[in-house]
């Protein structure tokens, strides 16, 4: 069985042939999707693609970085109340993207931080974006974590050995994704060095696609891609990537 840990395959690439593209994945070994909201936009199509396949999507509830703007606290105040409302297995996606724009920044990190408080609040991990912000967010989530509950993933990990090492240090797994198979990205090296226990697997369709089908729409079928090419550069089979990135996914999306 195989774990896409971060995908956005309710997103509007997906209309035409979303129930074919399900049918690839499972046809792939994936069983379980777990779907990272990105503003209030995105709710209703995520909640709709989890009750039509309630035994293998699952949604976050989260308020993206890119998505917080002058009236974050207001949109903030609908994501708290989507959590209050009935169970998420995650706030999702969460984090600090100073890539696009630094125009929000302060307010990136005080969305950030009242994100962290809920999933504290209600036992559930947080899944967090960082697009050149990693130390920022490896400090902050140094500062707010008080204890074990406060635990995830960081999606779409791109940092050095070092930032590595600290993120475990804090209990956080590290999200592998298309990027992995990129020649020039530096990943495969890096991997190297990282325990598989702190590894989950993720597509982040529709982004990020892995060679041989990169520049085209991603899809979380493709998951299987990333995990022969981890298991290529640990030096180990399939099956035990497999294995193993699941049991670390379902460790800590305990539903």
């Amino acid at each position: 069985m195989l774990i896409d840990t971060h995908s956005h395959i309710y997103a509007s690439e997906f209309d035409f042939d979303r129930d074919a593209m399900m049918a690839r994945a499972f046809s792939q070994g994936v069983e379980k999707i777990f779907l990272p909201n990105v503003d209030l936009e995105s709710i209703p199509r995520m909640l709709e693609l989890e009750a039509k396949y309630p035994n293998n999507c699952f949604a976050m509830m989260g308020l993206h970085p890119c998505s917080v703007g002058a009236d974050y606290k207001e949109v903030l105040n609908t994501i708290e109340s989507w959590l209050g409302r009935r169970k998420f297995v995650a706030v999702g996606e969460i984090g600090l993207d100073y890539y696009w724009s630094k125009e929000f920044v302060e307010a990136q990190k005080d969305a950030f931080r009242m994100q962290c408080r809920w999933a504290m609040e209600l036992d559930i991990p947080i899944i967090i974006h960082a697009r050149d912000s990693l130390d920022d967010l490896i400090q902050i989530v140094s500062e707010e974590k008080k204890d074990a509950r406060l635990r995830g993933i960081f999606h779409c990990f791109g940092g050095t050995l070092e930032q590595a090492k600290q993120i475990m240090d804090l209990g956080f797994s590290m999200g592998i994704g298309g990027v992995l198979t990129y020649k020039k990205s530096g990943l495969d090296e890096l991997v190297k060095s990282i325990p598989l226990e702190w590894l989950v697997l993720e597509t982040d369709a529709p982004y990020l696609t892995p060679v041989p089908h990169r520049g085209k729409r991603n899809e979380s079928g493709y998951i299987r891609i990333i995990a022969e090419k981890l298991a290529e550069v640990k030096g180990l089979s399939l099956e035990e990537v497999a294995e193993v990135t699941t049991a670390n996914a379902e460790k800590i999306f305990i539903r």
